[in-house]
């Protein structure tokens, strides 16, 4: 699935989205997801469905953000 919502990232653009210290800061701010644009996300800019679909890369990073470290 290329995206979940219209107004959302991309996945393919998510790997950068979490590298990238502004972007989650915007959907930290909004309290917006930042793949499918749900409320209540958690320090990486993401909603609990979409954190719970993370594998390899992607996972890595949003835990770096979870546990404070962040990019």
């Amino acid at each position: 699935m290329e995206r979940f919502n219209s107004e959302g990232i991309r996945r393919d653009e998510l790997l950068l989205a979490l590298k990238t210290l502004r972007t989650v800061q915007i959907a930290r701010r909004f309290d917006t997801c930042m793949l499918c644009r749900r409320h209540r996300v958690n320090e990486a800019g993401l909603c609990d469905v979409c954190y719970s679909q993370l594998e390899g890369e992607e996972a890595r990073l949003a835990e770096k953000w979870l546990s404070g470290i962040g990019p």
